[in-house]
């Protein structure tokens, strides 16, 4: 008895999608998503749909097999972009056939300027960089002459002379927008928390906030900010009770680096003043404790599976083609109000 033919719509049913769906990713159309045409391949190899029949499976897999390296300071789960940017990275290089291989540097390998133990230099194809904002260890990474994107970086690299491209959530004019709907509800004296030299990112918010208060005419007064370097914020649980008791007059509005920051001296102004009736304040992130802290903390809403696939995406294209020029892209970020800040919309 004659074996029956295979249709794409045997393909289409033994992967639970449309035979539309299935006839696109066979014929090739780029309206179809890469991660979706390789397994409409790989069923039709394994099911021996005409031409398909005679590849093998290994021919797939195989066609771009790699290994892309993600050099971070910080585990996923306890970074501020969460384990959602990782997410969406890893699924989109995954559909392109590449393994992802996390390594952890430790502030012995900056301080030396060493590679992590278990990095391989040999055996990468791609280097995805996040929160390293150590310029000369940013430097060793790139001098590797590897394919290389930066998740945020340092906040005083020079595009022009940094062989790498950069991918940044927009902070400067979300950290503006916020500013100028503080001032516009009536805040008029305000502060900054945070070490605007700690990473590109916190940088950009700094610069957001002083450009909402040079366009108003609100003078800036830095007796009421805390911008002492980044390792000094949480060396202790009194630190931020210490700094603010250093205060003699409070702004009527903090506007800090990122959530985490906001909620610790949120929490520490609560021992003297009412949030927000006496004073206001808002973040950066739209991390899970800003939903959670009492009153809510007003943020600005990263996108993180959304850059993650950006990232790769761009990554991909420098394997591709190593000499194009190099990117500084930003991915759209959105102020969320909450009840942190009465009186703006």
């Amino acid at each position: 008895m004659a074996r029956e033919k295979v249709t794409i719509q045997d393909i289409a049913n033994a992967l639970g999608i449309s035979r539309n769906t299935a006839s696109k990713a066979l014929n090739g159309s780029s309206n179809i998503p890469d991660e979706t045409r390789n397994k409409v391949i790989k069923k039709a190899i394994e099911l021996k749909y005409k031409q398909f029949a005679f590849m093998e499976i290994e021919s797939i897999l195989s066609k771009n097999s790699g290994n892309i390296a993600l050099l971070t300071e910080n585990l996923p789960n306890t970074s501020h972009f969460g384990s959602a940017l990782i997410s969406g990275l890893e699924k989109r290089i995954s559909a392109e056939g590449y393994n992802l291989s996390i390594h952890i540097v430790r502030d012995i390998d900056q301080e030396s300027l060493s590679l992590p133990n278990n990095f391989d230099v040999s055996n990468v194809d791609g280097i995805i960089c996040i929160e390293l904002f150590n310029l000369e260890y940013s430097k060793l990474i790139t001098s590797l002459d590897i394919p290389t994107i930066f998740i945020d970086c340092s906040a005083h690299i020079c595009y022009p002379e940094f062989q790498a491209d950069v991918l940044l959530m927009e902070n400067e004019n979300s950290s503006y927008q916020l500013t100028k709907k503080l001032i516009d509800g009536g805040y008029k004296t305000l502060g900054f928390i945070g070490d605007y030299n700690h990473c590109r990112s916190f940088n950009e918010r700094w610069v957001g906030f002083n450009r909402a208060l040079t366009e108003s005419g609100v003078q800036l007064d830095l007796s009421q900010c805390i911008l002492d370097e980044d390792r000094l914020f949480f060396s202790s649980p009194e630190w931020a009770d210490d700094r603010l008791r250093e205060i003699s007059e409070f702004p009527s509005a903090f506007v800090c680096a990122n959530d985490h920051i906001a909620v610790t001296f949120m929490k520490s102004i609560k021992n003297t003043l009412s949030v927000p009736d006496d004073i206001v304040i808002c973040g950066f992130d739209n991390a899970v404790e800003s939903r959670i802290v009492e009153p809510q903390l007003t943020t600005v809403h990263i996108y993180r599976n959304e850059m993650g696939v950006k990232a790769a995406e761009m990554l991909l294209s420098r394997i591709k083609d190593p000499k194009q020029p190099y990117q500084v892209s930003h991915i759209y970020t959105k102020p969320i109000i909450r009840e942190s800040t009465p009186n703006i919309s």
